[in-house]
């Protein structure tokens, strides 16, 4: 009967936050309406492993205030793919922040595979017309430059 008693009370002490309160992301900051411009109309991705001519698909949409980016790039007649998903927290002029999933698989060798979610930051840097992912080396030695494209 004590087991059952504190089996019960065990049940009614709150755990914290519900799962579903805390992915539920904030408004995307708009700092920047240029920047917030140029992501919306964006002529896709590339990963430099892939293809730097035959760009990927990125794709940015307003849900509530949240803007989310998705993107893929395939490699043609290959195994090579690079995935993005997740939301953007802050435009600002010149750069974004991305929380999200990025995954690159069997690029620039066959079995390589790199997936992580976490915040990651896009930039413009030297008046390029892309974004690159500002963290280089994040999965194991080798430099991996995503850029998208505008």
């Amino acid at each position: 009967m004590r087991i059952r008693s504190l089996l019960l009370a065990s049940l009614l002490i709150p755990l914290g936050p519900s799962i579903s309160a805390q992915s539920t992301p904030q408004p995307t900051r708009i700092l920047d309406a240029k920047s917030a411009q140029r992501l919306t109309a964006n002529k896709g991705l590339a990963l430099q492993w892939i293809d730097w001519n035959t760009r990927g698909t990125a794709v940015v949409r307003q849900d509530d205030g949240v803007w989310k980016l998705r993107g893929a790039q395939a490699e043609a007649g290959g195994a090579g793919r690079l995935f993005l998903d997740g939301t953007i927290s802050e435009i600002g002029a010149d750069y974004f922040t991305f929380e999200g999933r990025i995954a690159i698989t069997d690029t620039p060798d066959a079995g390589r595979q790199c997936d992580k979610t976490k915040i990651w930051h896009f930039a413009i840097t030297q008046n390029r017309r892309y974004y690159r992912l500002r963290e280089f080396e994040w999965c194991d030695s080798l430099t991996d430059y995503i850029d998208i494209y505008f």
